[in-house]
This record gives structure tokens, C-alpha cells and sequence, in this order.
């Protein structure tokens, strides 16, 4: 069973659904209220609407947190990753190591799973990324310095406001890979 919250943060209505296992999904916002209530109900059709427990209520003031320009800490948060694939798996638990208002490439991302080369298939993972902001993926840049794709309803615009509130206004990329621990 997965059950459904909507919320209101700096940048618009969001949606967080879970299961028994975790956050199943993040949906940012849409162009209204219903809009994104419908967007998450079409993700989740079995979803039923229903007050967050105390773990998803954490998750849920972690991201309002972020998109208001405070960094947070998503460590203690429980992901439902039962439909993610392996590879995703992999690129999802790299991409939750970016630091808060820093950024990385799609190529540095994939040497740092041990894919070299396999730039093209980290962007395509986070491109159907189920948990944004948890999993930041607007954190991911191209290696020409391009903000590379970004498939949340406002797109491009949309990550461009998520890491300028990150940076309180300056988009600032950085050269090379960025190290991330183990």
C-alpha cells in the first residue's frame, strides 16, 4: 500500500508518497495543487491521500527545508527502492553524496560508481529519478559546464532556481570531478 501527502514549499505544492519500505516518490511541484495531486496519483494509481507518520514527516520538512535554501540531511531517510534498477541504484546513492549547494558532472558521477564512460547512462538514470531533491539530481551538470537535462515539470528553469537557492542566487559550477567519500 502506498499512501500520499501533498505540501507546500518556497517553490510550489509538492507530493511525497511511501510504502511500508520508505519514500517511493518525490514529485515537485506542477502548475497547481491538483495538478501535482493528479501528476502523483498517476504515478502512484493505488495511492490513497493520508497524514505523514513521523519518518515521512521528517523527509517532507527535509525537502521544504532545501527548496527554501537551507541545507538538510537526508541520511537518516528511508528509500523504498524495490522498482529501481541496480545500476540506478548506484547512481542515486552517489548522487545523495553531493554536497549541498556544489555540483558534479554526469561523467564525474559515473567514474565515481566505476562506470567511466557511462556518462550518457547516469543521465538517463537521473532522468527517471522516482525521489528528486532527495536524491539531487539537479545537482548534475554537463561536463561543457551546461545544466544538461532536468525532467521535473519547469525543467531547466526549475534546476537553475533549485541551485541558485542553494547558492543563495549564485549558480556556480565547479571544474572537475568533485570528490565524494566513501
Amino acid at each position: 500500500m502506498v499512501s500520499f501527502t501533498l505540501f507546500d514549499t518556497a517553490i510550489g505544492p509538492c507530493a511525497l508518497a511511501w510504502s511500508k519500505r520508505g519514500i517511493a516518490g518525490v514529485h515537485l511541484p506542477e502548475t497547481s495543487e491538483e495538478e501535482t495531486r493528479a501528476r502523483i496519483c498517476e504515478r502512484f494509481p493505488h495511492a490513497r491521500e493520508a497524514k505523514p507518520v513521523a519518518g515521512i514527516r521528517r523527509a517532507r520538512d527535509a525537502i521544504t527545508d532545501v527548496l527554501s535554501g537551507t541545507a538538510s540531511d537526508f541520511a537518516s531517510i528511508d528509500l523504498d527502492m524495490e522498482s529501481v534498477p541496480q545500476f540506478h541504484w548506484r547512481v542515486y546513492a552517489a548522487a545523495q553524496k553531493i554536497p549541498f549547494g556544489a555540483t558534479t558532472t554526469y561523467g564525474c558521477l559515473a567514474e565515481r560508481i566505476g562506470a567511466a564512460g557511462a556518462a550518457r547512462a547516469v543521465g538517463q538514470a537521473l532522468a527517471r529519478n522516482p525521489f528528486p531533491i532527495i536524491v539531487p539530481c539537479h545537482r548534475v551538470i554537463a561536463a561543457s559546464g551546461g545544466m544538461g537535462g532536468f525532467s521535473a515539470s519547469g525543467g531547466i528553469s526549475l534546476k537553475l532556481r533549485l541551485l541558485a537557492k542553494e547558492r543563495s542566487g549564485d549558480v556556480v559550477q565547479l571544474s572537475g570531478c568533485l570528490t565524494l567519500s566513501h
